[in-house]
């Protein structure tokens, strides 16, 4: 598996971070402990770089066996849906990952990368140099191509310095055979782009390539960036990430209040503490912005179900607002007193009857329907 590292609480919702080629997870060092404030972090290394194993990948790799390693680490760690953001190669992977398994991927960002890499000659004649000499010589021109003039990261020169050179050849020959240029049009996440206006190895021109052909797809620019941009200009890809991640936040909080009215809220917004501050967070972004905005159920479905589960388990508190809730998404009170009466069934008569009694409350106050 690969290695990785897991930063903010594991209830938050899962945001994987995925490496350049050369460099190690260390590459999100100055982002990815202020974005795991509010996300379950999940940063990881290529093979043969950082902790990863060499023997995870072999020659004649793919960008697509790549993604197969990032879904078998997901998968260990218990993350069905994610959002993903990587640097070139790893944004390679977070493009695959969008055009071929959507159902995982809730967003994306591609930061400093492309949908193609220039054609496959320069990388198949990197990856033999590396399998003849090694990477201290490719290590030495590490800053030119990653940063602008006079910057440089040490633990990142040290990272391409101490991969491992069949590894890194590896992943060569993914870059090699990678373009999706005719597949962008399939990616349905809401997709960020991310360019360093100074990268000369994956140019604006590239990311406006993908960003015009992905639909809804952003893109922003950062004057004074490289190639590594999260490692050059940390900040200004820490406020775009931001401002991408959150719009399940924003879109949820819309839903929210759509469904359970603005009184409620107001109420739970007003009721905020920094305690349960990320937990409002964790429901505005995850229960209203990515499940309750999913299409393949309407909200009169979505209703009856939870009432059903808030019977179950006797969340009778809960089971009155969603009463409320349901007459929002159009249920009538008859359609409600169905959905109790068939817990009756499944549920039990005693968890039935007293969620007839609260609803009956509810129904009564809202408008008098149920005397």
């Amino acid at each position: 598996m690969l290695d990785h590292l897991s930063e903010g609480p594991a209830s938050a919702p899962p945001l994987l971070l995925g490496p350049s080629l050369g460099t190690s997870y260390a590459l999100w060092d100055a982002v990815a402990p202020e974005l795991s404030a509010g996300h379950r972090v999940i940063r990881w290394d290529l093979p043969g770089h950082g902790g990863s194993a060499a023997d995870l990948v072999a020659p004649g790799a793919t960008v697509g066996d790549l993604a197969g390693l990032v879904l078998e680490l997901a998968d260990a760690l218990g993350v069905e849906r994610f959002a993903y953001a990587g640097v070139s190669l790893g944004g390679a992977v977070g493009l695959h990952l969008a055009v071929h398994c959507p159902e995982r991927v809730s967003s994306l960002a591609v930061v400093c990368s492309s949908a193609h890499f220039n054609g496959a000659k320069p990388w198949r004649e990197r990856a033999a140099r590396v399998r003849a000499e090694g990477l201290a010589r490719l290590a030495d021109g590490a800053d030119e191509r990653w940063f602008t003039a006079g910057f440089t990261v040490p633990r990142l020169v040290r990272d391409h310095r101490e991969a491992d050179p069949a590894a890194y050849a590896a992943c060569c020959d993914a870059l090699a055979a990678f373009d999706l240029r005719d597949r962008l049009g399939d990616i349905t996440a809401p997709t960020l782009l991310i360019a360093g206006r100074e990268d000369p190895a994956t140019p604006p021109a590239h990311l406006r390539e993908i960003a015009d052909a992905v639909p809804g797809a952003t893109l922003t620019e950062i004057p004074g960036a490289s190639h590594l941009a999260p490692a050059e200009r940390p900040e200004a890809v820490l406020t775009a990430l931001r401002a991408h991640l959150d719009g399940d936040a924003r879109r949820g909080m819309v839903v929210r209040r759509e469904v359970l009215g603005d009184a409620h809220v107001d109420r739970a917004q007003a009721g905020q503490s920094p305690f349960t501050a990320r937990f409002q967070d964790f429901i505005s972004r995850y229960a209203w912005g990515e499940i309750w905005t999913d299409p393949t159920l309407s909200r009169r479905e979505r209703s009856m179900i939870t009432l059903t589960a808030l019977v179950a388990h006797g969340h009778y508190d809960e089971l009155a607002m969603h009463v409320r809730a349901a007459r929002r998404n159009g249920l009538t009170p008859d359609e409600i007193g169905a959905v109790l009466l068939q817990t009756a069934v499944y549920c039990g008569v005693p968890a039935a009857n007293s969620a007839f009694a609260a609803a009956r409350r509810v129904l009564a106050d809202e408008d008098g329907t149920v005397g």
